[in-house]
């Protein structure tokens, strides 16, 4: 009895949580808040870069020192999970555009995909004042 409550309300909760998860376009809105897009670009350092984070179904987003650069693959992109693994192969110091980037499911380890790589958009934050 006791575990058909429990899954009862696991199953009425899970609507609710989902509903209030915000759409990849709003999510990634919600992450270049206050910054402003500067003219793409085909490669960046990767040296430089601080840490990425995906965006479900949309872009990538590479941090590199204070500036944001996102990435929106020309082909995968709705294969992209938040909780993936990225495994990039370079062949110099650079992530460019013509890269492609393997999908990796974290919880079982095996490759999902792979995304090809589109030009990276640099965002700035607006200075105020």
């Amino acid at each position: 009895m006791l575990k058909t409550m429990f899954l009862a309300a696991v199953v009425l909760a899970t609507p609710a949580v989902a509903a209030h998860r915000d759409t990849p376009d709003v999510q990634l809105q919600k992450a270049l808040e206050g910054r402003v897009a500067g003219k793409p670009v085909n490669c960046i350092s990767l040296s430089s870069t601080n840490s990425s984070r995906i965006i479900d179904g949309k872009a990538i987003i590479y941090r590199v020192g204070g500036r944001l650069y996102v990435n929106e693959p020309r082909s995968g992109a709705a294969s992209l999970r938040d909780d993936d693994i990225l495994v990039t192969r370079t062949f110099s110091s650079q992530l460019c555009s013509v890269d492609m980037v393997r999908l990796i499911d974290r919880g079982s380890r095996f490759p999902r995909g792979f995304v090809s790589l589109g030009q990276f958009v640099p965002y700035t934050k607006v200075k105020v004042g």
